[in-house]
């Protein structure tokens, strides 16, 4: 491989938008996904008190 070619494709950066538009998604989810953990009980709380009500209106 000569020298030049290898040069070229170690100043290659045509592939790292890509990844760290990737990188930037996982993140962005992770952030979601733990975001959701945390609301899951107060959701469960609501949605508890809300079956309740029903049950004493029979």
């Amino acid at each position: 491989m000569p020298q030049s070619s290898l040069r070229d494709f170690a100043n290659d950066e045509s592939g790292a938008t890509s990844i760290e538009y990737a990188l930037i998604a996982s993140i962005v989810s992770l952030v979601i996904i733990g975001g959701l953990t945390g609301v899951k009980a107060a959701l469960i709380g609501i949605f508890d008190s809300v079956v309740a009500g029903f049950d004493k209106a029979k």
